[in-house]
């Protein structure tokens, strides 16, 4: 079976159904389109916060990206889940995401997740002791900017990158 763009959708045993029809997510081995995909809302508006507000993106430019968005996380993952598996280990921790980007090549990715999940890592201890200590008042967690830094510093890389081919 080939998907719509020619590529074999029989990777790693699984079968997809581009048809729209059929059952529910893992009936019958068949993964369903959109439970294969990032949903194209979030692919959109991640694409439109790099751009100028004026820029429109078009359809066909969000479906694309989506699929290799998909496709690329699908690949990094299936890298880490292999090297689970050969481990008898049967959870993917973000240690598994990071040498699987290295393995296949994306060290500078791997070193920028190294760096964001040690301090998530940091950040989430913090905060258990906080709660465990009681600091913290109810429904008042405090919120990680690590985040909006670290995307803001890629968006940034990605945005030169992109205008030195334009």
């Amino acid at each position: 079976m080939t998907d719509k763009i020619g590529i074999d959708s029989y990777r790693e045993g699984h079968k997809y159904d581009f048809g729209g029809g059929g059952g529910v997510s893992g009936e019958d081995g068949f993964i369903k389109e959109q439970d294969r995909l990032l949903p194209i809302a979030n692919v959109g508006r991640i694409m439109k916060q790099i751009l100028p507000p004026n820029a429109k993106v078009s359809k066909e430019a969000k479906e694309t990206m989506q699929e290799c968005v998909s496709e690329f996380i699908s690949f990094v993952t299936g890298e880490a889940s292999d090297k689970c598996h050969r481990e008898k280990r049967k959870t993917v921790n973000g240690d598994d995401i990071c040498w699987a980007l290295a393995t296949l090549g994306f060290d500078n990715y791997a070193e920028q997740l190294k760096r964001y999940l040690q301090r998530y890592r940091e950040q989430e201890g913090e905060r258990a002791n906080q709660n465990s200590a009681g600091n913290v008042p109810e429904g008042k967690e405090e919120t990680s900017t690590y985040r909006g830094e670290l995307h803001s510093s890629l968006s940034l890389r990605r945005f030169e990158r992109c205008k030195s081919i334009w």
